[in-house]
């Protein structure tokens, strides 16, 4: 995608270029992403969404959400933990998810990490989140593609047992969940703190 500054919808509002449109990615756009998540659930199935983005478009993973949410029993680390390759080979045949053995496996992997954690997994990951905040970006050309910050992340994520997840991963979710705010500085979305 070529640099480029908000975009102006048919309803009058600025919004990130892949926020104009189509209609799902605006409400995700408007209503989610960069608004904080500080719960277990939040942060589980944000970090698994992104997990099974990498080398896909958004749209697509976004579009397959609620059939993710079904399979992983709506992102209940608890319940995914308990998954086998059984529970595998069934979710491979599922034409609702993206069937990516490596993504699923990273998902039950993670679920027994996060379990393992020995603090809860949103006090870790927000202990990453940069203080101050860095100013919102001009355009989409002064957007990173991962971080000092979300590489320390993705570094701690992994020597806990997470897998599937990098700095970019890592700086996707950190996007997500609201620990950055890289609405464009013209954007009219306010995530809330």
């Amino acid at each position: 995608m070529p640099s480029s500054g908000p975009v102006v919808g048919d309803d009058g509002m600025a919004r990130c270029p892949w926020g104009a449109t189509p209609p799902d990615l605006r409400a995700y756009h408007d209503h989610e992403w960069g608004q904080p998540v500080r719960d277990q659930v939040g942060i589980f199935e944000r970090l698994t969404l992104e997990c099974f983005q990498s080398g896909l478009s958004w749209l697509v993973v976004l579009r397959k959400r609620e059939r993710l949410r079904e399979v992983f029993a709506g992102f209940d680390a608890a319940s995914v933990a308990g998954y086998g390759e059984r529970d595998v080979l069934r979710l491979l045949g599922d034409s609702g998810i993206v069937r990516n053995r490596a993504k699923i496996e990273a998902t039950v992997t993670n679920a027994r990490a996060l379990l393992a954690l020995d603090e809860p997994v949103e006090r870790l990951v927000w202990r990453f989140a940069p203080d101050p905040l860095p100013p919102r970006p001009r355009t989409t050309a002064d957007l990173p593609a991962s971080t000092p910050a979300s590489t320390a992340l993705a570094g701690e994520l992994r020597r806990r047992g997470f897998r599937f997840v990098g700095p970019t991963t890592a700086y996707a979710m950190m996007q997500a969940i609201g620990m950055v705010d890289d609405h464009l500085a013209d954007c009219a979305v306010e995530p809330s703190r």
